[in-house]
């Protein structure tokens, strides 16, 4: 009943993702062979530019792969998400791209910009050490970003970037949902960065394109909240396997043929599929502006933040309603139905998808001037 055609060569990926989500929990963090299969089916190199040898695909088509690896399971689309580092890392300077893709496009980045840490400045670079928190995808990362204030009354923020070598993972990420994220914390002690290895957060990119003009902070967000559309649309494929053959131990009939299953399972598909056409809609409309080498307006990029904040909304209520129809067989820990309310909640909880949003939202839409970095 899916909505989004399955790519084939992907078929074999997501089949064997599915079938690892418990380990992925248990382990929490995805396993270095999927991050490789990653690599293979082209999520690191999708938003990377041709220069250096990547695909320069779409915001729409990205995050429609994104949402596809969500559907196996939502800690890998999750992870996978991070292929739009191309939108982070595109602020280095051209000849440190250069180095950073020399090997060839496929790059796995995991940052953590929080809590902000000082920064000495020594030859030409910075001395940095800290910790970190929420770096997503960790464990499968080969350059992190980290970041940092360097000194000086009017240096604006920075994020450092470093090899693998400089961080050491502190494994102390354990939560209710999206568990196989690897999301832990990032320490380093006294680690040296040269200058070009370090941007402006927040920074023009230097990278040429449409691409590259769509805006950051809006993709940042939709590549995660579009996790939640995959993970509830596997919950409702998970209700039309069971549909047919589960039999209540009261003798109610099947779910299938009750009329108040249906009636839901109907409210579900469209409030999902209208919340879906709304997120790409506003996608498309921006990308569309971006191809005649028109910008994006307020109205625009605000309908781009809305709208993924309102399907995380609404995938978190699916799942859970999915969860509802299948009764208690949903809420044994053998069953992905409680793993997919529990993921899509998290996800609710992400500060780009916070409340606020509404509020930003509703300023723009009366004329105001929403909250700086919403837009």
């Amino acid at each position: 009943m899916s909505v989004v055609h399955v790519r084939e060569e992907l078929v074999p990926l997501l089949t064997e993702v599915t079938a690892r989500s418990t380990d992925f929990e248990r382990q929490r963090h995805v396993s270095d062979d999927i991050i490789s299969r990653f690599k293979q089916v082209g999520v690191y190199r999708a938003l990377v530019p041709k220069i250096y040898g990547g695909d320069e695909c779409s915001p729409a088509q990205f995050c429609e792969l994104i949402e596809q690896i969500a559907t196996a399971d939502g800690s890998a689309g999750w992870v996978a998400s991070f292929g739009m580092s191309p939108f982070y890392l595109g602020a280095l300077p051209p000849d440190t791209l250069k180095e950073l893709y020399r090997n060839g496009p496929d790059v796995v980045f995991a940052g953590g910009i929080y809590p902000t840490h000082k920064a000495q400045l020594a030859d030409g670079g910075y001395r940095v050490s800290g910790r970190w928190c929420f770096a997503s995808g960790s464990m499968g990362a080969s350059v992190f970003g980290v970041g940092i204030q360097p000194e000086g009354e009017n240096a604006l923020p920075r994020m450092a970037v470093l090899p693998r070598e400089s961080i050491h993972i502190d494994p102390v990420w354990d939560t209710v949902g999206l568990a196989g994220t690897g999301s832990h914390d990032l320490l380093v002690d006294d680690a040296y960065v040269p200058q070009e290895w370090t941007f402006i957060r927040g920074g023009a990119l230097n990278l040429e394109g449409a691409l590259y003009r769509y805006p950051v902070l809006s993709l940042a967000t939709q590549v995660l909240s579009v996790v939640a559309l995959g993970v509830a649309r596997a919950a409702l494929n998970e209700i039309y396997q069971i549909a047919h053959r589960q039999q209540s131990v009261t003798g109610a009939p099947r779910l299938a043929d009750r009329p108040q299953a249906q009636m839901q399972i109907a409210r579900c598909e469209a409030e999902l599929r209208s919340a879906r056409a709304w997120f790409y809609e506003a996608i498309d409309d921006v990308w569309q502006r971006l191809l005649i080498g028109n910008e994006p307006g307020q109205q625009q990029v605000n309908a781009l933040r809305l709208s993924s904040t309102h399907i995380t909304r609404v995938a978190a209520d699916v799942a859970r309603q999915a969860l509802a129809l299948n009764g208690m067989g949903g809420v044994t820990m053998t069953s992905p139905l409680q793993r997919y309310v529990r993921d899509t909640m998290v996800i609710t909880q992400h500060a780009f998808m916070g409340d606020l949003s509404y509020l930003n939202a509703g300023t723009v839409f009366f004329g105001g001037k929403p909250l700086p970095g919403y837009l």
